[in-house]
């Protein structure tokens, strides 16, 4: 569920009034997704997201955020834009909370990708990629090896609740990434999420990205490890090399990867997994079932984690 906090019709009226977007037809909480609270409203002017942000998100960085969002739009990569008020503003309050209204993006996205669907999702990263490079403001991963650590930290003692070795597995995995972690490859402003349900398509056409509140500036390599995370392996865990290629080299035709970066994708994607993996251990120890924060699994990615330690060769994921 991702509604954690109630609008009432006669709030949500008062709040679109500083808007020009006609009036408030209907409205309905979206039950996707993770951070925020999310409803679809349809007024007499067209479809909008209305985003009310909760306390994981930080709001000193929505300027960013937002502001990415129109640059990337303005340099032709179809994403969502946030709605300007009558007096220039893109936020808002609304139920105690600060608020934005999103224009609606059609489509839908894979529950099954297919390859042709990562094939248009390496081309779209590798464009983002190239259109955020001159984007003038910049935002620390605050998911980066220190924000792990943090995450490890308050999950390390009961780690092994979920599986017998996992502390010491994952007290391993530290240590190598602390040594040999690259720190010189091309890097940018990366969206850090890219998950099949932040990619909308219609058909196999991509319509359009979403959902940039991990945005940041980091490695670009970093960025394309976790979409092999995220649409190459299958529902048993095995990694699709025939999806890697295709995802690999639809990103190599707009964005060529330097010879560094490739030899940097086994520990990238490694560590991209353990990221996903210590968010989820982390929710799964210390949030309270029945609780509003969705909770997911962290098995999943532990396979990951394990599966790119057996990595010799970035060849192994479809680069050539």
């Amino acid at each position: 569920m991702a509604v954690y906090t109630d609008v009432s019709e006669s709030e949500l009226g008062a709040f679109l009034r500083d808007y020009l977007v006609g009036e408030l037809l209907s409205y309905k909480g979206i039950a996707e997704g993770s951070e925020n609270s999310n409803y679809l409203l349809h007024t007499t002017s067209g479809s909008y997201i209305l985003t009310l942000y909760e306390k994981r998100v930080d709001k000193d960085d929505l300027p960013f955020f937002l502001g990415l969002m129109e640059h990337l739009a303005g340099k032709g990569i179809s994403c969502p834009l946030p709605v300007h008020r009558r007096d220039g503003g893109v936020t808002g309050t609304l139920a105690g909370r600060t608020a934005a209204l999103i224009t609606f993006l059609e489509g839908m996205w894979m529950r099954k990708p297919t390859v042709a669907h990562c094939r248009e999702v390496g081309r779209a990263l590798a464009e983002l990629h190239l259109a955020g490079a001159d984007f003038p403001i910049s935002r620390p991963n605050a998911l980066d090896i220190a924000g792990w650590r943090k995450l490890w930290d308050g999950a390390r003692d009961r780690a092994d609740e979920v599986e017998a070795g996992l502390a010491a597995e994952v007290d391993a995995d530290f240590a190598e990434f602390e040594r040999n972690w690259p720190g010189d490859l091309p890097a940018g402003v990366i969206h850090a999420d890219l998950f099949p349900d932040n990619v909308f398509f219609l058909g196999n056409r991509l319509s359009g990205l979403i959902d940039f509140y991990f945005a940041c500036n980091d490695l670009y390599a970093y960025d394309l490890a976790t979409c092999l995370n995220a649409w190459c392996f299958e529902k048993d865990n095995s990694f699709n090399l025939t999806k890697g290629a295709a995802m690999l080299a639809a990103y190599q035709s707009v964005r060529p990867l330097s010879e560094a970066e490739k030899q940097a994708m086994p520990i990238l994607a490694r560590g991209s997994a353990l990221r996903f993996m210590l968010t989820r251990l982390y929710d799964w120890l210390t949030i309270p079932d029945g609780a509003l924060v969705q909770k997911r699994d962290p098995m999943e990615f532990i396979r990951r984690v394990r599966f790119h330690r057996g990595i010799t060769s970035p060849s192994e994921y479809g680069l050539k």
